[in-house]
């Protein structure tokens, strides 16, 4: 899931990126909407992620009661730990969901409809979103290329090679090593340090972005 994430969120910039080239004329607003598909998928594949985290094995009732002191009030309830974590999780994303707002307006990005705006203005807005998405994916992660070599280079995969670092496409016959031409560098993320979240209320996550009012 994290490397499908990673992947996404990469390919998404990329098409950010081309969307800002002045030579991909009528093509930028198809570009724009790939970038939104990867942007989706992202955040998908991260938060199925959370929900797939295998539980936690069940506790026999009589353990449970051990737990709990013999002097404490009868409504004293013993924590889920599984549940915590899950209320953790969810906050946690929603939180760097807040952050690409904040640093790149992702969110008012995403949830514009952009159908009514040329190219010139996408464009534009892409640049704000790029500028600060870009900024948020350096302070969190440190990601790095697959593949060192340029696109385009002949490379060949050992037998061994990390069946999740790389999608083989073409004519595919045999078994490895495989020697191919390098469509696409690839990303991976070496470390990620995104900041613990905590819910707000037991019954809601964190905000997003805040509401602005402005007084007179």
């Amino acid at each position: 899931m994290k490397v499908t994430s990673i992947a996404a969120a990469g390919i998404a910039l990329v098409l950010i990126a081309l969307t800002l080239t002045p030579s991909v004329g009528e093509y930028r607003a198809y570009f724009a909407i790939g970038a939104l598909v990867c942007i989706g998928i992202a955040l998908a594949t991260i938060v199925a992620g959370w929900h797939q985290r295998p539980p936690a094995p069940d506790v026999p009732s009589s353990t449970a009661a051990r737990s709990v002191d013999d002097h404490a009030s009868p409504h004293r309830v013993v924590a889920d730990a599984p549940a915590l974590r899950t209320v953790a999780g969810e906050a946690e994303i929603v939180g760097f969901l807040a952050t690409l707002q904040e640093k790149g307006r992702l969110v008012d990005f995403l949830q514009d409809d952009i159908t009514a705006y040329t190219d010139s203005q996408i464009g534009a807005a892409a640049r704000v979103v790029h500028q600060g998405c870009k900024a948020v994916l350096s302070e969190y992660f440190h990601i790095v290329p697959v593949r060192e070599e340029s696109e385009g280079s002949r490379v060949t995969l050992p037998a061994e090679y990390p069946a999740d670092e790389y999608r083989l496409v073409g004519k595919i016959s045999g078994s490895a090593p495989f020697t191919g031409t390098l469509m696409h560098r690839g990303w991976k993320a070496r470390s990620v340090s995104l900041p613990r979240v905590l819910r707000a209320a037991d019954d809601r996550l964190p905000t997003i972005a805040p509401a602005e009012v402005e007084l007179r």
